[in-house]
């Protein structure tokens, strides 16, 4: 399952271009929280401690417990985060208020793992779809979906309902859909090209023989 930190945050009440530059320079990053049915709080946040955070997460989709001073705790996913194009520094951070009880909707990677026996073999690994969107209630988020290519033979297909998902978490595309495919290997059109070349240049020496042969003398 995904991590889940905890973030120290402050309310913010300075806003607009020269408020929120300062704030930078105090080592700070303005931040929102918003969600359905909830209040926009507009927020700040210590730079390094979200520089860490965002350092030791392991997934994309990051599961927040907020502790707003003087406004108790909000579990939030981080939703977007804004760096300086030129420095890399942070700049902004979005996060989305979410409930305990509320089912979410994410992204997560298709992890693959193992050696295909029909890749072993010179078949080629085709991973089709590489991110799968789900949904599920924020305990049972995943950091990814991982399967193990080892036993797929050259042909075999993997199709979305052959992914192991979680307890709780379902997948948006159908069950049908082709997530993964070992192909056969492609023959080169080399040897056949050769092979057409060696038919066509037999006969070519008499041929040669014959235009070079002199006429008899009168």
């Amino acid at each position: 399952m995904s991590q889940r930190s905890t973030l120290q945050v402050a309310p913010r009440k300075r806003s607009g271009t020269g408020a929120l530059k300062l704030l930078r320079r105090e080592g700070l990053v303005p931040a929102v929280v918003y969600g359905k049915k909830f209040e926009n709080i507009n927020l700040k946040v210590k730079a390094k401690e979200l520089r860490d955070l965002l350092a030791r997460s392991t997934s994309a989709n990051i599961l927040v417990d907020l502790h707003i001073e003087g406004g108790g705790v909000q579990l939030a996913l981080i939703q977007d985060v804004t760096h300086n194009a030129l420095s890399g520094n942070l700049i902004h951070i979005d996060f989305h208020a979410i409930k305990e009880d509320e089912v979410i909707h994410a992204r997560v990677p298709v992890r693959l793992v193992g050696e295909s026996a029909g890749v072993k073999l010179g078949g080629l690994l085709e991973h089709q779809i590489h991110t799968l969107e789900i949904s599920c209630l924020p305990k049972d988020l995943p950091e990814a979906i991982v399967y193990d290519i080892s036993a797929l033979n050259t042909g075999d297909f993997v199709h979305i309902r052959e992914l192991p998902f979680p307890d709780g978490v379902h997948p948006k595309l159908a069950g049908d859909v082709i997530v993964i495919h070992i192909a056969p290997p492609r023959v080169s059109a080399e040897p056949v090209a050769a092979a057409e070349a060696g038919k066509a240049g037999k006969g070519k020496p008499a041929a040669k023989a014959a235009a070079t042969k002199q006429a008899p003398k009168k």
